[in-house]
């Protein structure tokens, strides 16, 4: 089964658990965070990555151009690990994990939560890849897919369990729209993927193709 097929099953699950007030204004909010414009303000194709340094699960820095010494770069940014269209995202980036590795590239998943939050997602998908705590999602703002979680979707949020100052470690309520990005080795943007519809997600074959296309 696609990740595709994967998203697609459990956003129906989920919409067939939530009240239709709640899906209303989830429907809303998402439609306002599309018509914002923010998509393109993100960093486009062909544009500089700025070098950044972010700690790891362990709080070991891990600095992007270290990275890109060694070849390619996937960036992966995703909400946190309490949305399970990002874990399964980051379940079926492990699977192409070596496919990815073959084709002389490293692969980072970046989000805003706290290093022990992080420490968590890689505990649950069973991660063997860098998976950085963006604080405030400095890096995020430098890619453009920053944005702050709607008032009315807060307390929606807060029935389900989800608690992004405890997950992010502030009160700001800032997410990075969920994005893939492929570095090329200077630095350049060689591939983007920006949805600012959460259960959407880039297939991991897309990914291999961009870093073949790199290769080539």
């Amino acid at each position: 089964m696609s990740l595709t097929q994967e998203l697609n099953n459990v956003a129906t699950h989920i919409k067939s658990q939530i009240p239709a007030e709640a899906l209303s204004t989830m429907g809303q909010a998402m439609a306002e965070l599309i018509q914002s414009g923010i998509v393109d303000r993100s960093l486009k194709v062909g544009a500089t990555v700025p070098d950044f340094t972010l700690p790891n699960a362990a709080g070991t820095p891990v600095q992007l151009s270290t990275l890109l010494a060694q070849g390619p770069v996937v960036i992966s940014f995703y909400r946190g690990a309490w949305c399970p269209f990002c874990n399964l995202e980051l379940h079926a980036l492990q699977q192409a994990l070596p496919e990815i590795q073959a084709l002389g590239a490293n692969l980072v998943a970046i989000s805003p939560q706290t290093p022990d939050n992080s420490l968590t997602t890689i505990e649950k998908n069973s991660l063997t890849f860098e998976v950085l705590s963006d604080s405030g999602n400095t890096v995020a703002r430098q890619f453009g897919i920053v944005f702050q979680l709607a008032e009315s979707l807060r307390p929606i949020y807060a029935n389900f369990g989800i608690d992004l100052p405890v997950f992010n470690g502030d009160t700001s309520f800032e997410l990075p729209m969920p994005a893939t990005y492929v570095i090329a080795p200077d630095g350049r943007v060689a591939y983007t993927f920006v949805d600012p519809d959460y259960t959407k997600r880039l297939e991991p074959a897309q990914v291999l193709e961009a870093l073949r296309s790199l290769k080539a």
